[in-house]
């Protein structure tokens, strides 16, 4: 029935309701200054540049004819670092670093790592040794027009880094070692095993990059996040990139290479020296620190962790960035929430009175 068809009376009433109702509602919509309280949305905000995914893999074709795979992250007018992955790496590796991108680029460092034989994109050839690599590393520097770089190598880079000193010691403005493989002392056990055995004892592990970048459980790189699954591309990536299938040959070839004693002549090096190491290391142990320092001229500053295995590269990039920026005498410190980088006498005191911890605080959360 509509009001319109109600007696008097009623008819009033039903349509003096009506208008309260709407005033209600019109009360409602309203503040109480009359305006319409409810805004629109404020406009979103889309950037103009993209976020990087992490480094592009460059090609240049070398002198010799092949081609030399690269990375190169950072400002281009930033401290040039050469970063030379441990083995089974590909010219990516570096991108497992950028749990701490901020910092790097906060201290103006440009990190490029050049690919070595076998690996990702790199073509396998099993005649190339420790100094075809030096060769190809300095001729990318070259077309980068980059004179004087540091360098920072990892693990199974170091018997790299020691042949790039050798050949080209002017060059270098900086040496960081990271549970890094000396080319010098005793042979690593496996020397005595056939290729064929070797390519066996290896061929599982490279096949599943979860076996090969697997850490103890107890490892601080647990606590970065995504860092496992970057870890695993990156091994995917080495051994797969080509089409390759995970062929354990380049693998063998370079753990060979590593069994060339006696390694490489650096007395004529005259550039600090950092070595960094893990007391818990069982892959890379304590005692090769001693092995560099008795290969290398002059004095080495020597950091060694109690928290770390052979994961100290990773769990103690923070430090390794700063001093690859030339603040060595500086110590990476956790003090309350904030990460401070005092120097190292006051760090050193603040640690031992409890009032801090080394590394930033990122790993105490």
């Amino acid at each position: 029935m509509s009001p319109a068809s109600l007696p008097g009376p009623t008819r009033t009433a039903v349509t003096a309701i009506g208008v309260a109702s709407v005033t209600l509602l019109g009360a409602l919509a309203v503040g109480g200054s009359g305006e319409v309280s409810a805004s629109p949305p404020a406009e979103p905000k889309v950037q103009d540049a993209f976020d990087s995914l992490g480094p592009e893999v460059h090609a240049a074709k070398l002198a010799n004819g092949r081609t030399a795979h690269y990375s190169d992250s950072g400002d281009k007018d930033g401290k040039p670092v050469l970063y030379i992955g441990g083995t089974g790496t590909s010219a990516r590796a570096a991108h497992m670093t950028d749990y701490f991108r901020t910092t790097r680029e906060n201290l103006g460092l440009r990190i490029i790592s050049v690919e070595r034989n076998g690996f990702g994109d790199t073509e396998f050839d099993k005649g190339l040794g420790k100094a075809d690599f030096a060769k190809d590393a300095l001729e990318v520097l070259d077309r980068l027009k980059i004179d004087d770089v540091s360098v920072v190598a990892i693990s199974g880079g170091g018997p790299y880094a020691a042949e790039l000193a050798s050949r080209a010691p002017g060059r270098i403005s900086a040496l960081h070692l990271a549970a890094a493989l000396p080319p010098y002392g005793a042979k690593p056990a496996y020397c005595a095993m056939s290729d064929e055995a070797l390519a066996a004892a290896l061929k599982d592990s490279i096949k599943d990059p979860r076996k090969w970048w697997a850490f103890p459980d107890d490892s601080p790189v647990k606590s970065i996040p995504g860092f496992a699954d970057t870890a695993y591309e990156e091994g995917a990536r080495t051994y797969n990139q080509r089409g390759q299938q995970a062929d354990p040959a380049p693998q063998v070839h370079e753990q060979k290479l590593y069994c060339e004693r006696p390694g490489p002549d650096l007395a004529k090096l005259d550039a600090p020296v950092y070595l960094y190491g893990g007391k818990k290391d069982t892959t890379v142990p304590p005692a090769t620190l001693k092995t560099w320092q008795e290969a290398l001229p002059g004095t080495a500053k020597v950091r060694t962790y109690a928290d770390s295995g052979h994961d100290v590269q990773y769990r103690h990039w923070d430090q390794i960035l700063v001093d690859l920026a030339g603040q060595g005498e500086r110590t990476v410190i956790c003090r309350g929430k904030h990460t401070k980088v005092p120097y190292a006498k006051e760090a050193d005191r603040l640690v031992a009175e409890g009032k801090a911890t080394l590394g930033s605080c990122a790993w105490t959360k």
